[in-house]
Parts: C-alpha cells; sequence; structure tokens
C-alpha cells in the first residue's frame, strides 16, 4: 500500500531520506519542504566561495526541484516552511513564503531534518556594525557581495570552531586583514590545548590577528569590544559562533527534547511519536565511547541516519550502533583530524575513564622522499584494557588516512595492541614500513607495560622553572641552534661515556627532536639501574609548537634559546 511521507529540510538528511525512500519504493509520494531557496546545497563548501575557490554561488547548489522531480520523482517545494505539526490529524500546516498563504497538508509519515541555525546572542551595538551568518547559499552570497563593496579591508570573524577557521582562511587568502575572536583558551575544540598549538602557529604565522581567551561584550560603529577591554576596527563582521538545533517544531507539537536540548530520538531515529522521525543537526546522537548523548552537526553522521530512516519506515532493521565523531579540516599549509574523545573532554567532563595518551612526531612518509612531512599524532587510550578512546593528527601530509585507521578500529572495539598488528600500504612515497599507526601502537603498549615512563610538553615549562635535571640528547651540533634553557647536552653518542653526569637521587628528564632517540636513552639508562627516568613525549619540537603562540600573544619569557619546527 501507497504511503504519504513529508521531509521538512532538503538539505543533507532531509535530501537523503527523500531519495532512499524512492529508492525503496516508486509508488509512496514524498514530499519535502525546504524553508530556503535551495535544495540538496554543499554547506560544508560554503566559505570556500570567499576566496574565489568556488567561483559561483549557484555553483554550490548541487541539485534543483526540477531534476528531483525528473530524476527521483520527488515533490519538492522550495521557499515553503512547515510552521506546525497537528499530531492527532497527522497533518502540517505550510506557508509558502512567496505567497504568503498556508495550507495543510497530511502525511502517514513525518521525517524531520531542519538542521541548526546559527547562534547569534543579543550583544549590544549589534546594529551599529555589517554582521553575517553562514547557514545557507544565500547567506554567503550575501556576505560575498558585502566583502567585495568598496573600502572594506578588516574582517572579523568571531567563534573559532569548523565554520570560523574555514571563514578566516578563506577571508585571508582573498587578501583581507582578518581578526578571529574566540572566547575559549583555544580553537577547535575537537582538538586538546597542547596539539592545537600547532595551529595556534600557523594562524599566527599567515598573518591572522588571532584572540583567545576573550569575549565580545559590545559593538560600536564599526568595531567590536571585547571584555578586555581591547577594540577591534572591522568592516564586516562573520558571526560564527556555533550552531544550535532547530527544535521549533519539535516543542510546538510536544515532541520530546533530549537533555543536550535537541530532539530526542530512539535507536531507530524516531520521536515518542511513532510516525515521526528526526534526523541530522537537530538530533542528539548516542556516544559509543562514554555512554551519554551529544549534539553532532555532520553530514556523514546525518546522511547515515536519514538512509536508516527510510529502511525502519520501509520495515527494515537500523544497525545504529553509536557515534564517536570523527571530523577534519584544512588550516592553511596543515591538516587537522580527529576521532573520538580527546583527553581534554575527559577531563573536563570527569568521565570515570583511567586513560593515558601517546605523543609522536614521525614522518608521514619515508624520510627520503621530498613530499615526506612530519606527522603530530595523539593517540588516547584507556587503562589497563589498552581500549582506544581517540586520536589526533595534524601535518601537512595524508593525516585522513591514520585518523581513518583510528576510527575504524575504536568502532571495531579495538586496542593499541590491535594496533601493532596492523598490515598497512607501504612504499616510500605513500608511508613508512611501521606506520604512524603502527608506531602508535608500540608505543602505548610499552607504556601500559611500564617499560618506560614519559612527561608531556605541556609538563616541560614547570620543569624548566623548578630547575628539574633535564638532559638533551641530540647531537651538538643540535643544541647548539636552539635548546631549553636549563638542558644539559648529553648526545646519546657519547651518553654511555658520560654516565657520571647523570644524577641519582633525583628525577632525570630525557629529550631530543621528536623523542624517539631520548627513549632509546631511556631504555638503557634504565637498564644501566637508573630507576627514575622519563623520557618527554613530543621531545624539543613538541615543546617549540607548545610554547610559540603563547609566548609571542602574552610576552611572556621563553623557556628555550629558540624554537626548531623541523
Amino acid at each position: 500500500m501507497a504511503k504519504k511521507i513529508l521531509v521538512v529540510g532538503g538539505v543533507a538528511g532531509g535530501a537523503s531520506a527523500a531519495a532512499r525512500l524512492r529508492r525503496h519504493s516508486e509508488e509512496d509520494q514524498i514530499i519535502i519542504f525546504e524553508k530556503g531557496p535551495d535544495v540538496s546545497f554543499s554547506n560544508c563548501c560554503l566559505p570556500y566561495h570567499l576566496s574565489g575557490m568556488i567561483e559561483k554561488s549557484e555553483d554550490l547548489v548541487l541539485m534543483t526541484p526540477e531534476l528531483f522531480k525528473t530524476q527521483y520523482n520527488l515533490d519538492v517545494r522550495t521557499d515553503n516552511e512547515v510552521v506546525s505539526i497537528d499530531r492527532s490529524s497527522k497533518e502540517v500546516t505550510v506557508k509558502d513564503l512567496k505567497s504568503g498563504k498556508e495550507y495543510r497538508e497530511s502525511y502517514d509519515k513525518l521525517v524531520l531534518s531542519p538542521g541548526g541555525k546559527p547562534i547569534v546572542p543579543p550583544i549590544p551595538g549589534l546594529d551599529k556594525v555589517k554582521s553575517f551568518t553562514i547557514r545557507n547559499v544565500v547567506d554567503i552570497a550575501k556576505l560575498g557581495k558585502a566583502i567585495h563593496a568598496e573600502n572594506v579591508k578588516n574582517i572579523s570573524v568571531i567563534g573559532g570552531g569548523f565554520i570560523g577557521i574555514e571563514t578566516v582562511e578563506n577571508l585571508k587568502e582573498a587578501g583581507y586583514n582578518v581578526t578571529l575572536v574566540e572566547a575559549m583558551p583555544q580553537i577547535l575544540r575537537i582538538l586538546d590545548y597542547d596539539m592545537v598549538q600547532i595551529l595556534h602557529k600557523e594562524l599566527y604565522d599567515q598573518g591572522v590577528h588571532l584572540i583567545l581567551n576573550d569575549k565580545v561584550t559590545s559593538f560600536e560603529e564599526n568595531t567590536i569590544v571585547l571584555e578586555s577591554g581591547k577594540k577591534v576596527d572591522a568592516d564586516v563582521i562573520v558571526m560564527a559562533i556555533g550552531v544550535s538545533p532547530e527544535t521549533d517544531l519539535a516543542i510546538q507539537s510536544g515532541l520530546e527534547l533530549g537533555k543536550t536540548g535537541a530532539m530526542k530520538v530512539d535507536q531507530n531515529y524516531r520521536t515518542i511519536d511513532k510516525d515521526i522521525y528526526a534526523v541530522g543537526d537537530a538530533i542528539e546522537v548516542y556516544s559509543y565511547l562514554n555512554n551519554c548523548y551529544f549534539k553532532l552537526p555532520l553530514a556523514g553522521p546525518a546522511q547515515k541516519q536519514a538512509r536508516g530512516v527510510a529502511d525502519h519506515i520501509n520495515k527494515q532493521c537500523i544497525d545504529n550502533r553509536g557515534y564517536i565523531g570523527s571530523s577534519i579540516l584544512k588550516v592553511f599549509d596543515y591538516n587537522a583530524a580527529s576521532t573520538g574523545l580527546t583527553a581534554d573532554f575527559i577531563k573536563s567532563s570527569k568521565l570515570n575513564v583511567d586513560f593515558d595518551y601517546v605523543r609522536i612526531i614521525p614522518g608521514d612518509k619515508v624520510g627520503l622522499m621530498p613530499s615526506s612531512k612530519n606527522m603530530h599524532f595523539k593517540l588516547v587510550y584507556e587503562i589497563p584494557t589498552g581500549r582506544i578512546l581517540g586520536a589526533q593528527a595534524i601535518g601537512k601530509g595524508n593525516v585522513d588516512k591514520r585518523i581513518d585507521v583510528i576510527a575504524t578500529v575504536i568502532k571495531f572495539g579495538g586496542t593499541i595492541r590491535d594496533l601493532k598488528d596492523l598490515e598497512l600500504c607501504y612504499a616510500p612515497p605513500f608511508g613508512t614500513a611501521k606506520d604512524v599507526v603502527n608506531f602508535a601502537g608500540y608505543v602505548a603498549t610499552n607504556l601500559l607495560h611500564d617499560d618506560f615512563r614519559q612527561v608531556y610538553v605541556n609538563d616541560v615549562r614547570k620543569l624548566v622553572e623548578e630547575g628539574a635535571a633535564i638532559f638533551d640528547v641530540r647531537e651538538e651540533y643540535e643544541y647548539e641552534l636552539s635548546h631549553l634553557n636549563t638542558a644539559v647536552n648529553i648526545p646519546l653518542s657519547q651518553f654511555r661515556d658520560r654516565l657520571d653526569e647523570f644524577p641519582k637521587d633525583k628525577p632525570i628528564y630525557l629529550h631530543c627532536r621528536s623523542g624517539q632517540r631520548s627513549y632509546n636513552a631511556v631504555l638503557a639508562l634504565q637498564n644501566l639501574g637508573f630507576d627514575n627516568v622519563f623520557n618527554v613525549s613530543g621531545g624539543f619540537m613538541g615543546v617549540s609548537f607548545h610554547e610559540f603562540y603563547n609566548d609571542k600573544s602574552l610576552n611572556r619569557k621563553p623557556i628555550l634559546t629558540d624554537y626548531n619546527f623541523d
């Protein structure tokens, strides 16, 4: 028997659900309502119009209502907003935004995919500045027109999430003076504080005026006023603080919201009403890793949910295993990817999880290859099980490959021991015989077995200031170029002849460039009877990246003679 199915929202979740529904049945009547003028546009590509990488804003639209009709036999109604749901009569009220008229449409099944809306706090003086948000093609076209106006030189972006960072990059590449204001102490909460310092440095190096830990309190004429008292000139302002789930319809119709404020759905993405489903940015999803619910406004999960809904409507089972959250973005010359839990999230959320992490900086390819680049890699795992909880990778190469491997292992319930055993593709232009993820597995397993101990780059400043016994095992020429202020240089090639210089009555901290040579020195000293030895995870390069931006922005005294980023 044919069904009548209504879909609210025509972008990732809604369009995917409708297309999958049609593949299940040629008889069903399927109608998509989209309150904007466009459906099935690439919202993830919106910021790239600002730099001209995507020249025309209309190129962001992937499908038209006409194509949906001819290719899928879907009735797509743009500029039509569903304003209310009558669950008792199974009808929705729709407003035609062009004519202003309202009409009612009945349904057998209703799929809600309204997405999220940009967060714009009621900041005093907002009417005194030219402010914009980025949600759809219309928004990006308006912003593009505004920045090309005469005398526009200074543009500020408020918010350091995905959209904010991508907007900053594209505006900078278009030649503007760009300021990024973030109220938190760091951008991109998908990364730990120690890792994100690499990207803080990259923004600094690219000429972006980065302001952290300082929130906007008001606006004056073409000016942002910050809590610190600083004022920022801004001809144009982009509000990229974040998105909140569109829940107006849910609230109006008595559907239940979850503890996150997003719509609550069951394992089949069905609301408390058995005939109403919801997907995408408007819902909360179950965390595979910490047995809780969270918001995950990403296109990939939305499309998976949409497919599941279409299957369930057609009496098929859904395999809903929960979500871990995997994402990636480009930040000028660097790529940054993350999956699962971060160490900072585990701490701040006070999760009942005992964990440790590995911080390594291997090459992403064989070092002899001209395209070989350093990869900053962090692996978070559970103690004592070795279960992998998350990973982060930042570098100028293929970080997505490594994080995709970790995400796959997490979804299959893998541990750090599994990483050691993975057989991955190898050839010098693509990777190393012991790939980054293998390497992380070896180091993590050694730590779990208590073969050695480590401290982290964020511990080093305190160690230097307290006068700890720090030894630099790099060669003399490396030490002479730059070193920690208090470090003593005993190269790995000399240390067996200089054992009497290592103290036995206090902890010893060893570092090299990235942590590999100093790890070998730690094991050697342990074998020689030293029992209080620590490796500096990430080495001098990791310390350099960790210290640089805060040294510059806070004008604080460096703990090293110079930085080494290579």
